[in-house]
């Protein structure tokens, strides 16, 4: 496997508590953190131009893999070379994996063991989103930094619902992992859990056993 484009290191902790300062860097730019990221989820920011962008300073910027697997799709990514080229944006690029979309925008979604289906918005067709076809349109992409797919349900579910949505999360995190194959982009796996204390927990320790690059705070939406 070729090594992952993506390093972090800490540049200050406070004396007392956990809060701390970093740097970590891709394959398109060294990103300071905190950090504020602004969404282009279409891959685009609206209202703004791209000169405009770097002129005020953004280091990152998200864009949303729900969103442009159904439009413009993998084939127009593939053809420009990834979102890079496509935006004429030249530092890094965050997707998130459509999870969050799945929950918030599917009137009608079916969640198995497989993957997801629900229907598109642009024209009504069934699309099954798996682990696997979220890390294929993220690769297509060529986002500096992936997100495994996640199962995202309310934050104030059902104790069984939200423990059931945790272990499939893992699994799904899994398939993710093995869906990068040699790819040099950088994974973060995703915690859930809701308002459960143990039960987010016991989702980061699943989660932080996995060997991602990062890891990020879910499910609490």
């Amino acid at each position: 496997m070729s090594p992952i484009n993506f390093s972090f290191s800490v540049k200050h902790r406070i004396k007392s508590g956990q809060a701390r300062t970093g740097t970590f860097s891709t394959a398109h730019s060294t990103i300071e953190t905190p950090v504020f990221m602004p969404v282009a989820t279409h891959a685009a920011l609206r209202g703004q131009k791209i000169s405009e962008l770097e002129e005020i300073g953004y280091q990152i910027i998200l864009a949303n893999t729900y969103h442009l697997l159904l439009r413009p799709g993998v084939d127009v990514f593939k053809k420009f070379g990834g979102i890079h080229p496509f935006m004429t944006w030249p530092r890094s690029v965050l997707t998130d994996s459509g999870g969050f979309q799945m929950f918030s925008l599917s009137k009608h979604i079916d969640i198995s063991e497989e993957g997801a289906i629900f229907r598109s918005y642009v024209d009504g067709a069934r699309v099954l989103l798996t682990p696997e076809v979220s890390i294929e349109t993220q690769a297509a992409i060529n986002s500096d930094i992936m997100m495994v797919l996640d199962q995202c349900i309310p934050a104030l579910s059902e104790r069984s619902a939200m423990q059931e949505a945790l272990h499939l999360t893992h699994r799904w995190a899994k398939r993710s992992l093995a869906a990068r194959g040699d790819s040099t982009q950088a994974l973060f796996g995703i915690v859930q859990g809701g308002c459960f204390h143990d039960l987010r927990k016991e989702s980061a320790d699943q989660i932080t056993s996995l060997p991602c690059e990062g890891y990020a705070i879910g499910g609490v939406a």
